[in-house]
């Protein structure tokens, strides 16, 4: 059974202390979960069919489906990944004015008990049948569009991230800068100083090889950040 409510509620009220995943991890899970529903989605009718049909291990197949989905829907709505933790615009598609959470939740209804009257053969299966059919394009539509937000948020944390880790790279590069000015003004000094110079010196070589080393890292950094 879907705990949609308490996941509604309670969805920001995580455990204290609860290690929270990257954020690159975070929403590739959320793009794996949306889309597994809306493939799941078109399997439990396919196999709903099918089952009506006599086809042998159909019935087991869409209530495998449908087990899937429902538990992919119900991941989708929990801790970090629920609509609440994610902003406003999920917020709304679900519990707002489009009902993307009450649609979804019918349709795990409207199969099951499907499902269970194909599985009888009673004599409202076929009715019951064809108002699955015609409520998965619907649906599916529905799942599509939540998908869409799902990659759209994604790429916009992508973004954020590049332009930060560019923006700190950029600081980090200026203090490299700085240090190189000092380690070439620190030689200078430990040349003229002559022989009460050469600690000064060594330690103004150490200091050339790690602004040489952080010069290095800050390109292999920027690299990465912008590719």
């Amino acid at each position: 059974m879907l705990h949609h409510a308490r996941a509604h509620n309670d969805a920001p009220n995580r455990a204290a202390g609860a290690p929270k995943p990257p954020a690159g991890e975070l929403f590739g899970k959320l793009i794996n979960l949306s889309g597994r529903r809306r493939f799941t989605s078109q399997r439990v009718v396919l196999y709903a069919v099918l089952a009506s049909q006599g086809r042998e291990g159909a019935l087991a197949t869409a209530r495998d489906a449908l087990s899937t989905f429902s538990d992919a829907h119900s991941a989708l709505l929990e801790g970090d990944m629920s609509p609440a933790a994610l902003g406003d615009e999920l917020q709304r598609a679900y519990f707002g004015p489009d009902g993307a959470n009450e649609r979804i939740t019918a349709f795990i209804t409207l199969a099951r008990r499907t499902l269970d009257v194909v599985s009888t053969q009673a004599f409202n299966a076929p009715a019951l049948l064809e108002e699955l059919v015609e409520a998965a394009t619907p649906l599916l539509a529905t799942l599509n569009r939540l998908t869409q937000l799902y990659e759209d948020l994604a790429r916009h944390q992508a973004a954020t991230a590049k332009k930060q880790l560019t923006a700190v790279m950029g600081d980090i590069e200026l203090i490299a800068k700085h240090a190189r000015i000092v380690s070439f003004n620190a030689q200078v000094v430990a040349a003229r100083a002559g022989t009460s110079g050469r600690e000064f010196a060594v330690v103004s070589g150490e200091l050339t090889q790690i602004t040489g080393k952080l010069d290095g890292l800050v390109r292999e950094a920027v690299r990465s950040a912008v590719a």
